[in-house]
């Protein structure tokens, strides 16, 4: 069964304004006195303004649409106080309040609302805003892909070696020996550039219109990627796991492309598996 296109609408209406009333609040408070606290390891922040942002998002689905599941970065599993996805529910909300909190913490600006919304385990609706550049990028599926309602589409880089590239490191990085440092000298030596900003939506939002040529990353949760994927996908992109499988909806592992490098970038990984 297909969700209602015009439930689907009003339901990206919502998720547009919840995500500019979050990003209002972050802008209000950017570079201003915070309370910090850290939740599994040392590097995973969360700051009073997480938790407010989660607090109005998911106070206005309540208030519009009890009857829908939510998963959300600092409160878990709505329905049933797990943080896995839950399925017994049409409509499920994927929420990270504020992507990108040790940017936000340290006044480094590149952070992001993101909302991802799924009906029976599909992405169908996806809303990033960044409220310091004002850019809210949202999709639909097979309705293409837009940056301030304007249309975005993926770049035509073909080539690894002029491509611009993105990633990101888990928080457990102290810890942990499989910490993406291999897999990052590989693909410096490959690639053009290669950044690394601290936030999986915009990451995936800015491969999406063209900013970024690939990105991979593992170790991420539902909430990191669950718009950015649309997006990518909608903007004409390509989204798969290492091994060039389906994107997880879990974030456990994650390569996102123009689709025009997707194989050279899975070719690099694959390489880089074999030689452990």
């Amino acid at each position: 069964m297909t969700c209602d296109p015009r439930e689907r609408a009003a339901l990206l209406d919502l998720a547009k304004s919840l995500a500019r009333a979050a990003g209002t609040l972050q802008r209000e408070r950017y570079e201003t006195k915070l309370a910090i606290e850290t939740k599994s390891v040392a590097l995973d922040l969360v700051t009073e303004v997480d938790k407010q942002c989660e607090a109005l998002i998911v106070e206005g689905i309540r208030a519009a649409r009890p009857q829908d599941a939510i998963v959300a970065e600092e409160g878990g599993n709505y329905e049933t106080q797990k943080r896995d996805i839950p399925s017994s529910r049409d409509w499920t909300w994927i929420i990270d309040p504020l992507d990108g909190t040790t940017n936000f913490a340290h006044g480094y600006p590149c952070f992001a609302v993101s909302i991802g919304i799924e009906y029976r385990s599909v992405r169908e609706v996806a809303v990033v805003y960044e409220p310091l550049r004002d850019e809210l990028f949202h999709a639909l599926r097979d309705a293409g892909a837009f940056r301030n309602d304007r249309p975005i589409r993926v770049s035509d880089e073909t080539q690894l070696e002029r491509a611009m590239l993105t990633t990101g490191f888990a928080y457990d990085i102290h810890q942990n020996t499989d910490d993406n440092l291999d897999l990052f000298r590989r693909f410096i030596k490959r690639a053009r550039a290669l950044r690394r900003d601290g936030s999986a939506a915009l990451d995936l939002c800015f491969v999406a219109c063209g900013r970024f040529d690939g990105y991979w990353e593992k170790s991420l949760n539902p909430w990191d990627v669950s718009a950015g994927l649309l997006l990518v996908e909608e903007a004409g992109g390509r989204i798969s796991d290492y091994a060039g499988g389906p994107a997880p909806r879990s974030g456990a592992q994650i390569v996102a492309s123009n689709g025009k490098i997707h194989n050279a970038m899975l070719d690099l990984l694959q390489e880089a598996a074999r030689s452990q």
